[in-house]
C-alpha cells in the first residue's frame, strides 16, 4: 500500500495563519499532531494525506527535492531555487495572500538613476573609475543573476546578506539591494527607492506540486480530492445563484437565453452568474416581469472538470 499524500505548510508566522484559515475556509480544518507545537498534522475531510509543518524556504526546498507532493509557500522561495522551476515543480493556484514584491533598488540619492538601463551605465562607470564592481546586498542570489542579464547589467558583484538587507547600503556593506518588500516603506526609510522597471518578481503565496516525488495512484486521487475541493470554494466565491417563480413563457426564456450568451450558466430552477454581474442579471429578469429575484452565495461550486488537477496528472504519469 502507498503512503499518504504529503502537504507542507508553514509552521509558523503570518502565513501560516493565512494558510490555516484558507484551508479552514475550503473546510479542511488542519489539526497538528501532538499539540499546538506539533510539526505534523492532518486536514479533517482528507483522507491518506500527513501534513508537515516546516519553514517557508524548507517547504520550497522539499518541493524542490521530491520530499513532499504538495507545499504551500511564497513563489520568490520556489523560484530561488534555481531557473528550471518547470521542470521541478507545478505552481497549481496561487492563493491571493502572502503577496510581496522582488525589487531592486537604489540609494535615494542616485538621481540619475531611475531605470535598469541607467544602472548598466551607471555600473560601468563605477567600475572604471574605482576598478571595483559595484555590490549588490541581496538573499535572493538566482533571481538577480538572472534579472540582471537579462537588462544586460554585468558589472556588479552579490554580496550575500544574512540579516536586514535594506541597510546594507547606508552600512556601507553595498551599493544596491535587491529584496523582498510589501509596501516599499522599510526601503524608502532607508533613503532606498525601487527602480521603475525594477520589479523581478511580483510573489504571492502558491499551493505548487513537486515533480521530483513519487506519485501513487492514491496520492494522485488525494490530490484530486483537495484540488476539487479548493476549486470549488474559489468558484463560490466568484459567483451566485439567481432563483424566480418560473413562468414558462417565451418572454422568460429569451432573457435566460440572453444571460446565458452573456456568461451565466443554467441550473434547475435558476441561473449561476458571476457575483460581479449579480444586480445586472437580477434587473434584467425583473425588467422581463419575472421575480421575486432571489440571490444566493453558494459555498462550494464543484464543475466536472479541474483544470489544475488535470494538469499536475499530466506531469507526474
Amino acid at each position: 500500500m502507498s503512503g499518504p499524500l504529503i502537504i507542507a505548510v508553514p509552521s509558523k508566522g503570518r502565513l501560516k495563519e493565512q494558510v490555516e484559515a484558507w484551508l479552514a475556509d475550503c473546510g479542511l480544518d488542519l489539526a497538528a499532531s501532538g499539540g499546538a507545537r506539533g510539526y505534523l498534522g492532518v486536514l479533517k475531510g482528507l483522507p491518506n494525506a500527513q501534513v508537515r509543518l516546516l519553514s517557508a524556504a524548507d517547504i520550497a526546498e522539499a518541493v524542490d527535492a521530491g520530499e513532499v507532493h504538495l507545499g504551500v509557500t511564497g513563489e520568490d522561495l520556489l523560484r530561488e531555487r534555481g531557473e528550471d522551476l518547470d521542470g521541478r515543480a507545478l505552481l497549481l493556484k496561487a492563493l491571493g495572500f502572502g503577496r510581496a514584491d522582488l525589487v531592486v533598488a537604489a540609494p535615494k540619492s542616485w538621481l540619475d538613476v531611475e531605470t535598469m538601463a541607467d544602472l548598466e551605465e551607471v555600473a560601468h562607470d563605477y567600475l572604471a573609475r574605482t576598478g571595483r564592481r559595484m555590490r549588490v546586498a541581496t538573499k535572493y542570489l538566482a533571481q538577480t543573476r538572472v534579472f540582471f542579464t537579462r537588462h544586460g547589467v554585468a558589472d556588479y558583484r552579490i554580496t550575500e546578506s544574512g540579516g536586514a538587507t535594506e541597510g546594507a547600503p547606508a552600512a556601507g556593506a553595498a551599493e544596491l539591494v535587491v529584496d523582498i518588500t510589501t509596501t516599499g516603506a522599510t526601503l524608502a526609510a532607508n533613503g532606498l527607492k525601487v527602480l521603475a522597471d525594477g520589479v523581478i518578481l511580483r510573489s504571492q503565496a502558491q499551493l505548487a506540486a513537486s515533480l521530483k516525488a513519487r506519485w501513487s495512484a492514491d496520492q494522485l486521487a488525494s490530490a484530486e480530492r483537495l484540488l476539487r475541493v479548493v476549486e470549488a470554494r474559489t468558484a463560490a466565491l466568484r459567483s451566485a445563484t439567481l432563483t424566480w417563480p418560473a413562468a414558462g413563457d417565451a418572454a422568460e426564456a429569451a432573457v435566460v437565453d440572453r444571460l446565458v450568451s452573456a456568461g451565466a450558466s443554467r441550473r434547475p430552477h435558476g441561473l449561476l452568474v458571476e457575483a460581479g454581474q449579480l444586480a445586472e442579471a437580477s434587473l434584467a429578469l425583473t425588467a422581463a416581469g419575472l421575480g421575486p429575484v432571489t440571490a444566493a452565495r453558494p459555498d462550494f461550486v464543484f464543475d466536472v472538470a479541474c483544470p489544475a488537477f488535470d494538469a499536475l496528472k499530466e506531469r507526474v504519469i
